[in-house]
């Protein structure tokens, strides 16, 4: 099963692309925790990081509901995320990340 992991030097870019490979779904990456703005592809996520969150490693498995990662992702680094259809409207939170991308 594909896994990938979030780190605060990877890069916007990166990260979407990364994705994309291992859960064959898009995600899209905020710019702030309520921002509608998508962040710049060359931003880090250690640079969008929101005050007072600790980052770090986040370990993501196809296993993990859409919405358990979108969670996680906001606690572990204040980063809004949301994980995205072929039509580029959000997943619901109750699939996992590998069902998603079939």
């Amino acid at each position: 099963m594909a896994e990938i992991t979030f780190t605060g030097n990877k890069t916007v870019k990166g990260l979407c692309a990364d994705f994309k490979k291992a859960f064959n779904v898009d995600i899209r990456i905020y710019s702030t925790p309520k921002s509608t703005r998508e962040a710049d592809p060359s931003a880090t996520l250690a640079s969008l990081r929101a005050e007072g969150k600790k980052g770090g490693d986040l370990k993501v498995g196809g296993n993990k509901l859409v919405g358990n990662f979108e969670k996680d992702v906001m606690e572990m680094f204040g980063i809004k995320v949301n994980v995205l259809n072929k039509d580029g409207k959000p997943i619901s939170n109750d699939v996992t990340l590998a069902s998603a991308g079939k």
